[in-house]
């Protein structure tokens, strides 16, 4: 057997073995020692294995991944996303389809403060769809505008998303939440764009009955002056400017962000008088069991690259490719699609673990910018968020939900109008890189 149909059988059986309920990580290794094992040898892939297990992850860098991770923990565990709620419901009470607007805002903001759509859907789950819907909304609407929005977690910096293809394809982490900021703040617009026109052309998507239309929203700061707006917008201002504002003005790097956004966060979380000590212990554990099991997926990314690479598949398939003159545009829709078809059935993690490696050498051979070419990837797998049958942000709306007069697929057809928003944006940023380039200094990159 030939070292490439190796690769092509490692590659196939890791997809099987992973939709048969193995965890992601262990069948990459798994299969990815067996592969160099064929192709080189057991004693090389012992030294592989090892070296993937002790070097993958030792780099100051990846001290990125806890810092951010508890920074997202210790915000979701205040009352930041609901102080942040309430402020953007406030000022957009008196617009038609305002709280779902608010709703958007508030997930906009909270975004920068999380880096992970998983975190915004749990939340706004909580504190926007009961508000929604005690203002005359209906459930599907409530539920696909929070599940909807949530992706914005993963596209606005600080991303968790961006951090892990920073590492995969070795760029800077610093340009890609830079690149994030002109698209996620036009996807948030986009979004609340999408729900003003539904307000007036599905009234009966958006509003339980006629009264509803008319209906102002009535919260807990309706009667508020504008300073205690400002005094709970506060927090998260300061914990945006600490993070974002750092990096961007050249005063942090990524990991020394993390660790400011930590502390920031901890300290806001004690002097509001919300995170006691059993609360943070359990956002240290927390932190600690999603770090090592993204660790582990970096580890078996590492073993799984180096296999794809000894089996010489990426450049076989970079030789097919042009020796079958296949355009660019031709192969990135290709790639496209198959992004869309596997986030049906795989997280965000596993389609980045599973598909850069191999695919990251092919398109680098056209001279393809790595930040932008992140950002599409991202947002495409964001698409597969919404999509069924897994869906991720719609089950984790099901689950802290608690309600059982909604089922998993009438979310999804909630969540319908962001998934087509969704895909229209994407081909809009294909089309013109200059939006995910344009601060980073590289607007004049072009693919056509």
């Amino acid at each position: 057997m030939s070292d490439i149909a190796i690769g092509v059988l490692c590659l196939a059986g890791s997809l099987v073995l992973i939709q048969s309920g193995m965890q992601v990580g262990v069948a990459l290794i798994l299969l990815s020692f067996l592969g160099v094992w064929a192709i080189n040898g057991i004693a090389i892939a012992g030294k592989l294995l090892a070296s993937s297990a002790t070097t993958s992850i030792a780099s100051e860098v990846f001290a990125v991944i806890p810092l951010f991770v508890m920074m997202g923990l210790l915000v979701s565990a205040t009352g930041m996303g609901r102080d942040t709620f309430d402020v953007a419901a406030r000022l957009m009470r008196r617009l038609r389809g305002g709280l779902g607007v608010a709703t958007v805002a508030a997930n906009a903001v909270f975004a920068a403060c999380t880096g992970t759509s998983i975190a915004s859907a749990s939340v706004f789950t909580k504190v926007a769809v009961p508000e929604m819907v005690r203002h005359g909304h209906t459930l599907p609407f409530a539920v696909g505008t929070v599940a909807g929005s949530s992706v914005l977690g993963m596209l606005i910096p600080p991303s968790l998303l961006m951090i892990i293809y920073g590492m995969i394809a070795n760029t800077s982490i610093g340009d890609l939440f830079i690149s994030g900021i002109v698209p996620g703040v036009l996807l948030a617009v986009a979004f609340s764009l999408c729900i003003l026109s539904l307000s007036f052309l599905r009234e009966s998507f958006v509003f339980a009955d006629s009264s509803a239309i008319r209906r102002a929203h009535m919260g807990r700061l309706d009667e508020a002056p504008l300073y205690v707006l400002a005094l709970k917008f506060l927090p998260v201002s300061l914990l945006v400017g600490a993070v974002l504002g750092g990096i961007y003005g050249g005063f942090f790097t990524p990991t020394e962000a993390g660790g400011a956004g930590a502390l920031a966060a901890f300290l806001i979380g004690v002097v509001r008088r919300e995170l006691s000590l059993r609360g943070f212990w359990e956002v240290v554990l927390e932190t600690g069991r999603v770090t090592c099991a993204i660790c582990f997926l970096l580890m078996a990314a590492q073993l799984y690259s180096q296999m794809l690479t000894m089996s010489g598949l990426p450049y076989a398939v970079g030789q097919w490719l042009r020796t079958a003159e296949l355009t660019f545009p031709v192969i990135l829709a290709g790639y496209l699609m198959v992004v869309l078809l596997m986030g049906c059935f795989l997280d965000a993690l596993s389609i980045m673990v599973i598909l850069l490696p191999f695919v990251l050498p092919v398109v680098d051979g056209f001279g393809t910018n790595l930040v932008w070419f992140g950002l599409i990837t991202i947002v495409t797998i964001e698409i597969g968020l919404l999509t069924p049958p897994l869906g991720l942000s719609v089950f984790v709306v099901k689950a802290n939900l608690g309600d059982a007069k909604i089922t998993v697929w009438q979310i999804f057809m909630g969540t319908m109008p962001m998934t087509i928003t969704m895909t229209l944006f994407l081909v809009l940023v294909v089309l013109f890189p200059w939006l995910a380039l344009v601060l980073v200094g590289n607007a004049n990159w072009n693919w056509w």
